[in-house]
C-alpha cells in the first residue's frame, strides 16, 4: 500500500519520477519499457525546468513585476504555454495511470486495490481538468491578444496622465456607418490610477480639430457644417477622408481624438471602441452589473414600440436589460442618457474584480474580439491593468458637458477646458496652484450662446458654477 501511494504522489509532485524509481528497482524493471522509461526522464526534465523557470520569473517579479507581466502578451510566449498545459493534460493522466499499474503488488487485497484505483482514477481527471482549463483559458488570452491588442503604437504619458478616449460604437443593419453616440475621455493619473472622466454630449457642434492638422486647416472654424456636422458624425466623416487623418489603421477612430483633443486641450494618447450591439455580450459574460437605476427606464422606443420597463431602485442587470438602460432615450433626453451610461461604465469598474475575470475569463475573451477595438498595444496591458486596480480604489471625478453648463449648438470650448483643467487640479489635491496638464490650441473656439430658448439645446450656460465635477460613485451609488 505505502508503495502504490507513493508512486502516485511521485507522479503527481514530479510526473515521470515514479517510472524512473520503479526501473531502477530489480522487482519492477520487467515492467517497464525504454519507450516508457524515454517518456518519463522527458517529462520530469520539463517540469524540473518549468518549476526553475517560474521560480526566476516569480524573483524577478519581486524587483520588476511589469516586466514579467509583460512576458505574457507576446504571442510567443502565451501559445507555446497553451501548448505546453494542453500537452500536459494528456501525459500526467497517463502517467499516474501508469503509476497506478506498477505499483499494483499480488499481496495487495482486493479492498485496497480499489481505494488505489479510486484515488487514482481522482487524481487523473484533476491533472487533466485543471491543465486543460488553464490551457483554455491562456489560448484565449493569445486569441483576445492578437484580436484585439494588436496595435505597435506607443504614446507616452503627459504630465503624469494617460488619456484614453472610451467609444460606444452603435452600428447596426439600419444604420450607415459606425457613429459613436457615447464619447467619454478618461484622463488617468499614470502612479494612482485616480480618474477624471469627461462625457461629451453626441450632438456637440462646431467641433475644432488640433492646430495644424490638415483636418483643421480643411475646417478653420471648426466642424461647422450645421445639423449634419455633430460630434458623433466625426467617426464616419474621417472614415471616408482617410487623407484627412493619415499614419492610422482607422481613420475615424483618429479623427475622434484630434476632435475630443480640440474639445479638452489634452493630448488622447489611445482610443477604445465598444460596439454598443455587442455590449450585452461582454455583460453576459461577467455575469451581469448591480445598478441603482434611478427612475423607471423604457425598453424600447423610438422607431419601435415600448415593450417592457425597468424598475427603479437596486437591480441585478443582464446584458439586455444593461444594454437598454445605457441606450433608452424614450421619455428622457439624450443627456440622462449620458449620464446612465456612466453609471453602468463605473459598475464595469467596480464589479470587475481578478476572481470574476478569471472566472469568466473565456467568455469575456470571446466577447471581447467581437466587441472591442483599441489601439492600445499588448505590452502596455499589464500597466492598464495596474491602472484600473487604482482607479477601483479611488473616486473617478466626472463631468458632463451638457445644459446648463455648455450649449451643444454653440458650445463655449474655452470653458469646456476650464472645467477640464480644474478637475484635474482638484483630483490630484492641488486646487491652488495653475494646472501643468498641457492645453493643445485648437484652430477655433466657438463662442457660447447669446440667444434665449427653452429647449436643452438652447439652454443658457450656467455662469455661477465655479466647477461641474461630481463624484461618480456618489451618484451612481454603484457596487
Amino acid at each position: 500500500m505505502r508503495r502504490c501511494l507513493s508512486f502516485l504522489a511521485l507522479t503527481l509532485m514530479a510526473p515521470g519520477s515514479a517510472q524512473l524509481v520503479a526501473g531502477s528497482s530489480s522487482r519492477h524493471s520487467e515492467k517497464l519499457s525504454r519507450a516508457r522509461l524515454a517518456v518519463a526522464r522527458a517529462s520530469l526534465r520539463l517540469w524540473v525546468c518549468a518549476l526553475l523557470v517560474a521560480v526566476g520569473l516569480a524573483v524577478v517579479a519581486v524587483v520588476d513585476r511589469d516586466r514579467v507581466l509583460g512576458l505574457f502578451t507576446h504571442q510567443w510566449v502565451i501559445r507555446p504555454l497553451a501548448i505546453a498545459l494542453l500537452g500536459g493534460a494528456v501525459i500526467w493522466p497517463l502517467l499516474l495511470l501508469d503509476a497506478w499499474r506498477i505499483g499494483q503488488a499480488p499481496e495487495l487485497t482486493r479492498r485496497s486495490r480499489r481505494w488505489i484505483a479510486l484515488l487514482s482514477a481522482v487524481l487523473m481527471v484533476v491533472t487533466f481538468v485543471v491543465p486543460l482549463a488553464l490551457g483554455q483559458r491562456v489560448w484565449a488570452a493569445a486569441d483576445l491578444l492578437s484580436g484585439v491588442f494588436g496595435s505597435g503604437k506607443h504614446s507616452a504619458a503627459v504630465d503624469g496622465r494617460y488619456n484614453v478616449l472610451l467609444l460606444g460604437g452603435d452600428t447596426g443593419p439600419t444604420r450607415v456607418g459606425t457613429r459613436p453616440d457615447s464619447v467619454n475621455l478618461a484622463s488617468i493619473d499614470e502612479n494612482t490610477g485616480r480618474t477624471a472622466l469627461f462625457s461629451m454630449p453626441r450632438n456637440l457642434q462646431n467641433v475644432p480639430f488640433p492646430a495644424g492638422t490638415p483636418a483643421a486647416q480643411r475646417w478653420p472654424q471648426g466642424y461647422d457644417c450645421g445639423d449634419d456636422c455633430l460630434l458623433n458624425a466625426i467617426y464616419k466623416y474621417g472614415n471616408d477622408n482617410p487623407a484627412l487623418f493619415p499614419g492610422t489603421q482607422d481613420p475615424g477612430a483618429e479623427a475622434m481624438m484630434q476632435a475630443v483633443q480640440g474639445i479638452t486641450g489634452l493630448k488622447v494618447n489611445y482610443y477604445v471602441i465598444i460596439d454598443l450591439q455587442g455590449f450585452q455580450d461582454l455583460v453576459d459574460a461577467v455575469g451581469g452589473i448591480d445598478v441603482d437605476v434611478v427612475a423607471r427606464t423604457p425598453i424600447g422606443g423610438g422607431t419601435s414600440k415600448i415593450h417592457g420597463w425597468i424598475a427603479p431602485g437596486r437591480q441585478h442587470l443582464d446584458g439586455y436589460h444593461a444594454l437598454w438602460y445605457a441606450r433608452s432615450r424614450e421619455t428622457t433626453s439624450d443627456y440622462d442618457r449620458m449620464a446612465r451610461q456612466r453609471c453602468v461604465m463605473t459598475a464595469m469598474v467596480n464589479q470587475l474584480d481578478p476572481a470574476t475575470v478569471l472566472e469568466h475569463f473565456q467568455t469575456i475573451a470571446s466577447a471581447s474580439t467581437q466587441v472591442v477595438a483599441t489601439d492600445i498595444p499588448a505590452r502596455r496591458l499589464p500597466l492598464f491593468l495596474e491602472l484600473a486596480q487604482g482607479a477601483k480604489g479611488n473616486e473617478i471625478e466626472s463631468v458632463q458637458f451638457v445644459p446648463p453648463l455648455i450649449v451643444p449648438k454653440h458650445p463655449d470650448y474655452s470653458e469646456v477646458r476650464r472645467q477640464v483643467t480644474s478637475t484635474i487640479k482638484a483630483l490630484e489635491g492641488d486646487p491652488e496652484t495653475v494646472a501643468s496638464t498641457p492645453v493643445v490650441t485648437p484652430s477655433a473656439t466657438a463662442t457660447p450662446a447669446t440667444g434665449k430658448g427653452s429647449s436643452e439645446d438652447d439652454a443658457a450656460p450656467s455662469e455661477s458654477s465655479r466647477s461641474a465635477a461630481v463624484n461618480v460613485r456618489s451618484v451612481c451609488a454603484a457596487a
